[in-house]
């Protein structure tokens, strides 16, 4: 089969019967990914308004509740996603120019990514679960500090673990991803599901560049 019949079955095969042609069906697909992104936008938004606010009426209990943070695992999660952002570009760059085996290896490389970012966290967790550094009425430091301290960690378990729920499902969409790349499923003409999952991958890792500094680097 020519190229050009393999584009025009893979057109007929994944194309909905609603849509003059596969390129609407992308674009509409598109539109509706980027409708969606604002919407977790606006939730992380709503989280970072209401942590600037807290910050300013309490900021001796936010810098002390900050030098509980490990600024080491913060930059080394910062580097992971970053790179996990790069991979998700060369898998979606690979996926439209009919690379299946770089496709399938540049998502296993996100997974591997992503999988490191989701290690450190939880042992970024267990220590300060250890410690009674506990959101809200949980919270038991006994090293003392302001006792606002527990609300600067409501904050950061909130934001970090609504964070770490879309890092796991990423992780998910991703390995499906990877099952269908390595079936054949993804080429030139029909790549959508690995450019909008790429394109969630991407806000993931943009709300957590803004959550390093909010949370580790705080002053």
């Amino acid at each position: 089969m020519s190229s050009e019949s393999y584009g025009h079955a893979a057109e007929h095969a994944f194309r909905q019967h609603h849509f003059v042609n596969s390129e609407q069906q992308f674009d509409t697909s598109k539109l509706g990914m980027w409708l969606f992104l604002a919407t977790e936008i606006l939730m992380f938004g709503g989280l970072f308004v209401g942590f600037g606010l807290m910050q300013a009426n309490y900021p001796e209990a936010w810098v002390a509740g900050h030098h509980h943070l490990d600024r080491i695992m913060g930059s080394i999660n910062t580097v992971f996603l970053l790179c996990s952002s790069f991979t998700m570009v060369m898998a979606v760059h690979a996926s439209s120019t009919n690379q299946k085996s770089k496709t399938v290896l540049n998502l296993l490389a996100t997974l591997a990514f992503a999988g490191g970012f989701m290690v450190i966290k939880y042992f970024e967790y267990s220590h300060k679960f250890h410690e009674g550094i506990l959101p809200g009425r949980y919270f038991s430091y006994a090293g003392g500090g302001p006792p606002e301290q527990a609300m600067f960690f409501g904050f950061y378990f909130a934001m970090t673990g609504i964070h770490g729920v879309h890092v796991l499902i990423g992780m998910i969409l991703i390995a499906w991803l990877t099952i269908r790349a390595q079936r054949g499923e993804f080429s030139s003409a029909y790549y959508t599901p690995v450019d909008l999952i790429g394109l969630y991958w991407h806000l993931v890792d943009l709300i957590w560049i803004y959550l390093f500094p909010l949370l580790y680097l705080v002053s």
